[in-house]
Order: C-alpha cells, then sequence, then structure tokens
C-alpha cells in the first residue's frame, strides 16, 4: 500500500467494522479498514463447530442488504464468516487484513496510527478514527487455572471447537453464560458426562406466544434502554442471558434443561489445587436468578401484548422454561476429585477481555474504564462501536451495532464537514 492518509481509519473488519464503512462509503468519506487478522476474524478463528447465532438471520442484515432467503434460521459462524467476505466485495469496501494496529496517538492535528505486518510497521495519518474491534479480542482465564495439573487438558471456549479434540473423560465447563451453556449441549450431544460450573446469569426462554423472543424483545423496547435510566450499576454488569441457538428454534435452554440431559450443575468455582476444584455454595440462587429473569421477560411481553390490545396465541408447553423452583437440578458438591471423576479437560467459558493499550490517548478513567458520550469520547475525532452499552442495551447485539454504526458515521461526516467550513473561513 504506497497511500498513507486518509480521512477515517477504522481498527476491526468484523461486523461493526464493515458496518461503519458501508455507511463512510456512502458519505463518500476516504478510509481505511485495519484488521489484525482475516475479516470477520474472531467469528473465524473464535467459534466450535456447531456454533450457531443465537438471534435469527432477519437480525443480522448489515447495512444495505436485503432480507435473508431464512430470515428465522440461526446462521452458524463459518457462513456468516463467508457472508461477511461477499459483502466486502460487493461494497469494494477497503480492507487491509493482517495488519494490526500497534499504537494510535495524536502529537499534532492529525492522529497518526502505527500499524505492523510482516513487511514491518508502517505510519498512517488521518483525521478521525473509529475503534471497532469488540471487546472480545483477549481471552480471560482465571489465575487459579494454574494451579491445576498439567495432565488436565484445559482450554478456553475460543479454543473449542469439538468434542474430538479432546482426549477421553468427563469435562468439566467453567461459567454458565451462552457459550458455557452451548458448549455443555454440545458436548453431551457427542456423548461426554459435563460438570458445570454456573455463574449469576440471567436466561431467557427461545420462542413466546406465537414469536422468536427477540422479536418480542425488540417490540417491547427491552433493549432501547440507555445505561442512564439504569438504577442498579449490577444490571451494566450482567452477561447476555442465556438463550439456545439450535434445535428447532421452539425449545429453550435452562440449567435444568442441560442437568436432564446428564450435566451435573455445580456453583461457581472458587478455588482449585493440582487433583481437586472447590466451588461456592451458590448453584441455588444461579438457578433460581435465571428462572427469575425468564419470568420478568415473559411478563414484560405480557405487559406489551395487553397494552397493544394484540392478539397472540398462549405460550406453547416448553419444558426446559419451567422453573426450577425447589431447584432439584442443583448438586450441592463443594469439591470435585479431577481423578476419581475421571475429568480430563476443563473449558475455561469465563468471557474476554479486551486491549486498548495501543490507543495512548486520554480517554480513559483511573480504571481502565471508557470515558465517552454515545461512543464519542470527549477527544475530537475518535469514536467506538459494539462497546457494551454504548448507546444502549443493544449495542453489542449486531442489529445494535447496525443502528450505532450509522450514528457514529453521521457524526464523523459532521466533523469532517464543520472542520471543512472552518478552514474554508480561516482561508
Amino acid at each position: 500500500m504506497t497511500k498513507d492518509s486518509f480521512d477515517v481509519i477504522v481498527i476491526g473488519a468484523g461486523y461493526s467494522g464493515l458496518a461503519a464503512s458501508y455507511h463512510l462509503k456512502r458519505h463518500g468519506l476516504d478510509h481505511i479498514i485495519f484488521e489484525r487478522g482475516k475479516i470477520g476474524e474472531s467469528w473465524r478463528s473464535q467459534r466450535w463447530d456447531n456454533f450457531r447465532f443465537n438471534s435469527t438471520n432477519r437480525l443480522n442484515v448489515l447495512p444495505g442488504e436485503p432480507e435473508p432467503a431464512d430470515p428465522d434460521s440461526f446462521t452458524s459462524a463459518q457462513a456468516f464468516v463467508t457472508a461477511l467476505g461477499q459483502y466486502v466485495k460487493a461494497n469494494q469496501l477497503p480492507v487491509a487484513e493482517n495488519s494490526k494496529v500497534i499504537s494510535i496517538e495524536k502529537p499534532a492535528e492529525t492522529f497518526v496510527v502505527s500499524v505492523s505486518t510482516a513487511g514491518g510497521t508502517k505510519k498512517y495519518f488521518c483525521k478521525q478514527v473509529l475503534i471497532a474491534s469488540g471487546v472480545a479480542n483477549e481471552i480471560k482465564i482465571p489465575a487459579l487455572s494454574n494451579k491445576i495439573s498439567e495432565e488436565i487438558n484445559q482450554l478456553h471456549t475460543s479454543q473449542y471447537k469439538n468434542a474430538g479434540q479432546l482426549p477421553k473423560g468427563a469435562v468439566l465447563v467453567v461459567g454458565s453464560a451462552q457459550s458455557g451453556c452451548q458448549i455443555t449441549e454440545d458436548l453431551l450431544h457427542a456423548g461426554r458426562k459435563v460438570f458445570l460450573s454456573t455463574s449469576k446469569v440471567g436466561r431467557i426462554p427461545r420462542w413466546y406466544r406465537g414469536k422468536d423472543i427477540f422479536y418480542w424483545i425488540k417490540d417491547a423496547k427491552f433493549y432501547d434502554i440507555r445505561a442512564e435510566e439504569i438504577n442498579d450499576p449490577e444490571i451494566l454488569e450482567l452477561r447476555p442471558p442465556q438463550v439456545s441457538g439450535t434445535g428447532t428454534g421452539r425449545e429453550s435452554m435452562s440449567l435444568q434443561s442441560l442437568s436432564k440431559k446428564g450435566a451435573v450443575i455445580l456453583g461457581k468455582l472458587n478455588d482449585a489445587d493440582v487433583t481437586k476444584v472447590f466451588f461456592n455454595n451458590d448453584v441455588v440462587q444461579h438457578i433460581k436468578f435465571a428462572d427469575e429473569f425468564s419470568g420478568k421477560i415473559k411478563k414484560m411481553i405480557d405487559d406489551h401484548i395487553t397494552a397493544n390490545d394484540l392478539i397472540v396465541p398462549p405460550a406453547h408447553v416448553d419444558e426446559a422454561d419451567f422453573p426450577d423452583v425447589d431447584a432439584t437440578c442443583a448438586s450441592h458438591m463443594s469439591l470435585l476429585d479431577l481423578k476419581e471423576r475421571n475429568i480430563t479437560s476443563i473449558i475455561w467459558s469465563t468471557g474476554f477481555d479486551h486491549d486498548l493499550s495501543y490507543i495512548k490517548l486520554p480517554v480513559f478513567d483511573d480504571k481502565g474504564k471508557l470515558i465517552h458520550k454515545d461512543g464519542i469520547p470527549g477527544f475530537p475525532g475518535l469514536y467506538f462501536l459494539g462497546y457494551p452499552w454504548l448507546r444502549s442495551r443493544k449495542s453489542p447485539i449486531l442489529f445494535g451495532i447496525t443502528e450505532d454504526a450509522e450514528f457514529v458515521v453521521d457524526k464523523i461526516y459532521e466533523y469532517t464537514t464543520e472542520n471543512f467550513r472552518s478552514a474554508v473561513k480561516e482561508q
């Protein structure tokens, strides 16, 4: 690449970066997208073979794309990556793959972006920068994993592909958010014995009163709530609610449904030694929290139906969504002897972190948290996309990113035109 100066530089060629690029091109803004790997890298390399989206295809449409032919299906990660590549070609979006951004600085009026490639490091210049790399570019595994014997195979969810890659024996999955529960189900289907260490995560039914749950949630404006409207700060830290993306598209997933399939449901893992792991006595609270969350969502939908005089069918029979009132699926074991239970693998479904240390600008507080308003820090020319609660609850979800991308790029365009007018006046 011979050119080194652009109106805008975008970091990340995933869903966020490509959606933004579409709008940047629509506004006629000269830009480039730097991607550390290949297009859709996290979807390409950090998902298991049987992964399916939790949201239907209708909700995952990129800007300018028509409604998919199979709108109510759940696509695979492989198909999604293929679609992203086709989108880039069809819209001629300027993506530079295998180009890792190692620093962003602004010593004067122009941003300086240093990029590392196989050919070395090069500096690029621009007036504005959009960070669309997401919050899942660094795996997160607790330090206590180092206490466990090297004989135990340990993987993060981003490294798990299928049961066949694991040694024979039982598996301990740590973490019961979306990936943890879905990988547990994947392993159970493969005939593995699974122990699931739970955490405080809500769940929602897959289908309710004649519609996929996400259509109801969108209609009821659940995802439109903004961070400043939340009174309980704990809500801002909750993991996304668990929901199934497999099967017929009608059945839910719950801790009790996984128990019926053979999983042992445990409390939160809190310590380990060479051959033993230890758990809190909180599994009952986790089961009840998940059940109550589902109940609240269904009540919200029922209230929405009543308020709008909607004629819809009653709820269908969904055994996986029945509350486990007495928490009968809970195992109260506080200790697991890995050898005794023939547990040969541990899968850490403990989430991701993100490394923003390459941003050498004063946009973070003393705890490293981004200071911003609607994805725009108080630093002229810098923007963010795809982060939790950026503008609303739906900001990290694909259909929320689509809205945020258009909003943020409009702000970029406004900033460009304002600067152009100021330059003309000065002349």
